[in-house]
């Protein structure tokens, strides 16, 4: 026996877009200024849903502490604000899930730890904004994921019952989130992930290694009983 989600709810670096080539971009480009060749894509891509503070440790080595830290975050952030969407996408096959919960009643929403600075710009640019009925960044709660507050928020704003919706994310902190806010949990692979192998100890509801295989699951998902 199987019933639709209340709503479906989605991270959004490394689970809804591709926004690894943005970052690995302007994070070059920051070498690039200070006379640093550039890395390699993969070196940057699995650390992109770590946020700025990551690509400033992986891009110089330098943690807050450092003298020099706060500058070159300030930095990034310009680059990356000034074209936020230069080559940021969908994940391939991500546009026919969208449009299959959108034809199937299904609200979906994004629920992410990235700033309300990046993200509203970046869903304006991909004509996402008018399409997902709520969007919670850490700008609209006190706490940030794992905390369940913005998953909670989005389901008050949708008008959804939380224990029948479900919440896809790339990060542990995604699948703590969703499991402290009563949601089934679904763990993409596929996206920004520095052990692979780790996804499995997360203790997610379901784990699927591709958008393929997410689209097959959100067809229809199991009840509880």
């Amino acid at each position: 026996m199987s019933t639709p989600p209340s709503t479906v709810l989605f991270d959004l670096d490394g689970t809804l877009i591709d926004t690894a080539p943005d970052f690995i971009r302007c994070l070059n480009l920051l070498r690039g200024e200070f006379g640093l060749a550039a890395l390699p894509a993969e070196q940057i891509r699995r650390s992109v849903s770590n946020g700025a503070r990551a690509m400033i440790e992986v891009g110089f080595g330098l943690l807050p502490e450092h003298p020099d830290y706060a500058g070159r975050h300030a930095a990034f952030l310009d680059l990356y604000e000034a074209g936020v969407a230069e080559e940021t996408r969908l994940f391939p096959g991500m546009e026919d899930v969208l449009f299959d919960l959108e034809q199937r009643n299904i609200p979906w929403g994004i629920v992410t730890n990235k700033p309300e600075r990046f993200t509203t710009p970046l869903l304006a640019a991909l004509n996402l904004a008018s399409r997902c009925a709520a969007v919670v960044c850490p700008d609209h709660v006190r706490v940030r994921k794992p905390d369940p507050g913005a998953l909670l928020l989005a389901c008050h704003q949708i008008g959804a019952d939380p224990a029948d919706g479900i919440y896809v994310g790339d990060h542990v902190r995604d699948i703590e989130a969703g499991r402290n806010a009563g949601m089934t949990t679904v763990a993409v692979r596929y996206g920004y992930i520095e052990e692979p192998e780790s996804v499995d100890l997360w203790q997610a509801d379901l784990i699927v290694d591709s958008v393929t295989e997410l689209a097959k699951l959100l067809q229809c998902r199991p009840t509880n009983s």
